[in-house]
């Protein structure tokens, strides 16, 4: 497996938008007008990993400050468990460590075993729990982390 990571561009929005409605039921799938706002939030960034040129997964996060925020992430089902996750989530944290985010917070569905796990093998804690969060009420999981901000920042805020 090749993997690459690179940034999101305007002409990757349709695949993108495609694999987040193969990832998620269509209740808590983003619609095409929330995708392309979340891509315009402030801060927003969108790491796409690639897997011998095909789109296998991406990352979508916003930061303001010293806090981010991961919107979502995404894995193409034949692309999963195979470190595709991992990476993007890596990036991303870097990213955001660049910008000076000190703490990265999420959401999470209660009866999702498998994303939670993901995120606490990953450092992510549970903060609390959003009651109704999800369409349909399903509950979710206010889960945080912790960075360091990278040296590069430090350095442009003395």
């Amino acid at each position: 497996m090749k993997l690459t990571l690179r940034t999101f561009t305007t002409e990757d929005f349709e695949t993108l938008y495609e694999i987040d409605q193969a990832c998620y039921e269509p209740a808590i799938a983003y619609s095409r007008r929330e995708f392309r706002n979340y891509l315009r939030f402030p801060g927003a960034d969108c790491v796409i990993a690639e897997e011998n040129g095909e789109v296998a997964g991406f990352c979508l996060t916003s930061h303001q400050h010293a806090r981010g925020y991961i919107i979502t992430i995404d894995v193409v089902e034949k692309s999963r468990r195979r470190g595709v996750g991992t990476a993007l989530l890596a990036e991303a944290e870097r990213r955001l460590a660049a910008h000076g985010v000190k703490e990265i917070g999420l959401e999470t569905a209660t009866d999702n075993d498998c994303a939670i796990a993901f995120w606490q093998t990953h450092g992510y804690r549970t903060r609390g729990v959003w009651n109704g969060y999800y369409p349909g009420g399903r509950d979710a999981f206010s889960m945080t982390k912790m960075i360091a901000p990278s040296a590069a920042a430090s350095k442009a805020r003395h």
